[in-house]
């Protein structure tokens, strides 16, 4: 095991064009958790790439060469040999010991307790994200986001490949199951969907126990794959699923909802800036921090804004609602109304908004 991680020491790491993601590394030791493509191993090694080739170790965990026996057996001895610093055990597996170094980072789709490591939650690319990866800040920009979603490798895939190489990725991470899931939550993408309404759905065409696909759902629930929101104040209530980027629902469905399509995509921003949000009947999000609704209107009608407004007219007067936002494809304005202001916003300004 030595000669290996001899190996690993040696080895120069390669990086191409960096493009900054709004999280960033410092001396802190971490557990940096997200979803396969999310950019975990880019974001550690352009953090590595900036000290001296000497104090680190990088080891991604799965290298197939790699006797987790022999490497506990020999990782921390190596470590002090070599006077390593920091140590990266990229791809972790959990029966790998740690060793006795000044700065540890580990990354995982799956997020483990551990009272030593800080914790970061790394998403797909947000809008804003996504800008730096194009030549024009355009509606060009915008609907080449439509088009191919957060993951920053899609940039370099044609668009007639697209399509599989997101069902060649989710099919090499995913178990027979989660795929099946996650696929049929592709086809209920921002609706009220439970796991009993899957299991159901998919014991029709496969041997399925309940126990089986609520383990799976649970799991794709914690790593991030798929998303639930809570309907406001009933904690027991269906929840709706969103997807972890929007590119999944072109490649696991024919199903065309622009409507639903444009509301995970605003789902996914509110998600990755940590605002608390939920939904409400005929509410697409009520943001109670900052007393704020916002409605997914992507080909925005004003009369039909209004007769929306009416609707929901009760909430608005029994939370002290002090905004509602309209987002929209590419329309901006504000409505008259007396218990809320009421803007129009373009999608691209929101999302870059703050």
């Amino acid at each position: 095991m030595e000669i290996l991680l001899e190996e690993f020491y040696k080895t120069d790491l390669s990086l191409e064009k960096y493009h900054f993601r709004k999280l960033y590394l410092d001396n802190k030791s971490y557990q940096i958790n997200g979803i396969t493509h999310s950019g975990k191993s880019k974001l550690v090694k352009h953090y590595l790439l900036g000290l001296k080739k000497s104090s680190y170790l990088y080891i991604n965990c799965n290298d197939i060469r790699i006797n987790i026996e022999a490497l506990n057996r020999t990782l921390n001895s190596f470590c002090n040999k070599n006077k390593i610093d920091v140590l990266v055990l990229d791809n972790y597996v959990q029966t790998i010991k740690f060793a006795n170094v000044s700065q540890l980072i580990i990354t995982s789709e799956t997020h483990y307790k551990i009272d030593i490591l800080e914790t970061l939650q790394l998403y797909p690319l947000d809008y804003e994200e996504f800008l730096a990866y194009e030549h024009k800040y355009d509606s060009s920009a915008l609907n080449h986001f439509f088009q191919i979603g957060g993951f920053a490798h899609m940039h370099k895939v044609s668009a007639d490949e697209r399509n599989l190489n997101i069902q060649k990725m989710l099919r090499f991470t995913l178990d027979d199951v989660s795929f099946n899931i996650i696929t049929l939550c592709a086809k209920f993408m921002s609706q009220k969907l439970s796991a009993f309404t899957i299991y159901e759905r998919l014991k029709q065409s496969r041997k399925i126990s309940k126990d089986t696909l609520y383990k799976s759902f649970d799991t794709l629930v914690a790593k991030n794959y798929i998303h639930l929101l809570e309907k406001f104040e009933h904690k027991r209530a269906t929840k709706k699923v969103y997807l972890c980027d929007t590119s999944l629902k072109t490649a696991l469905s024919i199903e065309k909802n622009f409507g639903n399509f444009f509301e995970n995509m605003v789902f996914l921003e509110l998600l990755k800036s940590q605002t608390e949000c939920y939904y409400d009947d005929g509410i697409d999000f009520y943001l109670p921090q900052t007393n704020e609704i916002i409605l997914c209107k992507p080909l925005v009608d004003e009369r039909r804004l209004f007769k929306k407004l009416e609707a929901i007219e009760a909430f608005i007067f029994t939370h002290s609602i002090e905004k509602v936002t309209a987002i929209s494809m590419n329309k901006e304005g504000s409505l008259s109304h007396p218990l809320a202001v009421v803007e129009i916003v373009p999608f691209d300004i929101w999302a870059i908004g703050d």
